[in-house]
C-alpha cells in the first residue's frame, strides 16, 4: 500500500472509488447501522430499503458474544473472522463503515475499532455517514449481491480491553483517565438510561466528553485543532494512558477515533461499560445527581 489508510474517508472519496469500480474485493463498504431498542428503529430493514451501492450489512448484535450477560460484547476471534469473511472481507481488503444515524455517525467507530482490534487496519470510517451522503447528493441503491467468500485471518491484542476489574482497581490507583462518552445528563445521573434495568450516573474519576462534540453540526468528523481542544478543554492528557466507556460501548469508539486522528491510537475500551458497571458495583460506587443505586 502506497499511502496508509486514513481512519476516516470522505464521502467523495468514497463516490469516486465506486465510480472507478474499486467497491469489491478491494473495496467493502459495511453499514454498521445499531439502535437501542427504545429508538424502535430496524436497522437491517432499513438497509434493505437504502444503502451505499456494493455495501453490506454488519449486524452488531450476531457478531459478538451470544454467552454473555451484556449487549454486544466482543467476539471470539474465529467468530469475527467467519462472520466478515462472509461478507467477502480479506485480510488485505480495505473496510470502509458508515451507519444511517440522526447524529451523523453513531456505531461505525465501534465497528471501526473491532477491526483494529482483531488485527486489521485497512478500516475507515465514512465521515458524516448516510447522513450526508445523501445531503451531498450521492447515490444510494436497494440492490444487494452477496460477496463472494474470502478468507480473514483475526489476531488480537487483549490489553486493548479493558474489565470491570480493570476499572475498579483504576479508581484505586487513579493511574489511567477514563473518558465517558455518554451524554451529560446521563453521565450526571439527570438524565434516564436507555435501558430500563440502569439507572443513570458514573464512576468515580470519569472525564465527561459526550460523544456528539466530536462531530461538527453536520455530523461530519472535527478537524484536529478542534479535536485537541476538546480534549484539552476536558483535561484529558493525550500522552498518558487512556480508557473509554459509554452505556455499552459502542460510543466510547468515537474517543478511540478521535484520539487515533490525532496520533495517539492506543485508547482502551471498557466492553461492558455502564451497562455492566450499574448491575455489578456496589451502591457507593455509583455516582449520580439522581437516586443513585438503592441497597
Amino acid at each position: 500500500m502506497a499511502a496508509p489508510i486514513r481512519a476516516i474517508v470522505s464521502g467523495k472519496w468514497l463516490a469516486d472509488a465506486i465510480k472507478s469500480n474499486l467497491a469489491g474485493p478491494k473495496v467493502r463498504v459495511l453499514d454498521t447501522s445499531w439502535y437501542l431498542p427504545k429508538l424502535k428503529r430496524d436497522a437491517r430493514a432499513e438497509f434493505k430499503r437504502t444503502h451505499v451501492p456494493g455495501s453490506s450489512f454488519f449486524d452488531i448484535d450476531e457478531c459478538s458474544d451470544k454467552t454473555s450477560a451484556f449487549d454486544h460484547m466482543l467476539p471470539t476471534p474465529s467468530h469475527f473472522a467467519e462472520y466478515v469473511g462472509d461478507l467477502g472481507i480479506g485480510s488485505d481488503t480495505h473496510v470502509v463503515v458508515y451507519d444511517t444515524s440522526d447524529f451523523g455517525s453513531y456505531s461505525a467507530p465501534r465497528v471501526w475499532w473491532m477491526f483494529r482490534f482483531f488485527g486489521h487496519n485497512l478500516v475507515s470510517v465514512l465521515d458524516g455517514g448516510l447522513k450526508n451522503w445523501l445531503a451531498d447528493g450521492h447515490p444510494v441503491t436497494s440492490d444487494y449481491t452477496k460477496p463472494e467468500r474470502r478468507d480473514f485471518k483475526a489476531t488480537v491484542d487483549q490489553s486493548w480491553v479493558k474489565t470491570y476489574e480493570d476499572i475498579l482497581e483504576n479508581i484505586k490507583t487513579r493511574r489511567v483517565q477514563v473518558v465517558d462518552a455518554r451524554s451529560a445528563g446521563r453521565f450526571r445521573g439527570t438524565e434516564p438510561e436507555p435501558r430500563d434495568d440502569t439507572l443513570p450516573g458514573h464512576f468515580s474519576g470519569a472525564i465527561s466528553m459526550p460523544f456528539t462534540t466530536f462531530m461538527d453540526a453536520s455530523g461530519k468528523e472535527l478537524g484536529p485543532e478542534d479535536l485537541s481542544k476538546l480534549f484539552m478543554e476536558a483535561g484529558v492528557d493525550l500522552e498518558r494512558p487512556l480508557w473509554a466507556t459509554c452505556g455499552s460501548g459502542v460510543t466510547a469508539c468515537h474517543v478511540v477515533l478521535a484520539a487515533h486522528l490525532l496520533g495517539h491510537p492506543g485508547v482502551c475500551v471498557y466492553d461492558g461499560s455502564w451497562s455492566e458497571w450499574f448491575k455489578r458495583a456496589s451502591p457507593e460506587l455509583i455516582i449520580s445527581e439522581g437516586k443513585g443505586k438503592q441497597e
